[in-house]
């Protein structure tokens, strides 16, 4: 008995190790695509603080101007987004209303405020289901619309 000999292993399985060879790589690559988008995100600007802890800063810094009725429209704003990014979205979109709230010395986040802001916030090419879900909750966004060019 020679059991030294060695047999190729059938064609289905090595069909099989190649196709999960390529999912790997494309999962591998995908995450890698958004790790490399925190990254970019957590690097520091010309003033010393990244994008993150300008976002921070804005949350904390207005956090005393949010009433339950802006915190309310916030939550309503941020619906369509998935929910495993909508924490993100939602603290993104904060800064931004908190940011403009802000800038008017402003007593209270208003309506206008969150509306402002969530504009600001929304990258542009999204602008085309931002527009069609402010229509869907017919929310008047015509004061606005130059922010949307």
């Amino acid at each position: 008995m020679n059991y030294l000999t060695t047999q190729a292993a059938p064609d289905g399985f090595m069909y099989f190790i190649m196709f999960w060879v390529f999912v790997l790589i494309a999962f591998m690559s995908i995450g890698g695509y958004f790790m490399f988008r925190k990254f970019i995100k957590v690097l520091p600007k010309e003033d010393g603080k990244s994008k993150l802890d300008w976002q921070n800063h804005y949350v904390e810094a207005s956090r005393h101007l949010w009433t339950d009725e802006s915190k309310q429209f916030l939550e309503m704003l941020v619906e369509p987004v998935p929910s495993p990014f909508r924490d993100i979205a939602r603290h993104t979109i904060a800064a931004k209303i908190g940011e403009v709230a802000l800038a008017d010395n402003a007593s209270v986040v208003t309506r206008d405020h969150c509306i402002r802001g969530y504009i600001l916030a929304t990258p542009r090419r999204d602008y085309k289901s931002l527009t069609s879900y402010l229509d869907k909750k017919q929310i008047d966004y015509a004061p606005y619309k130059h922010l949307l060019q």
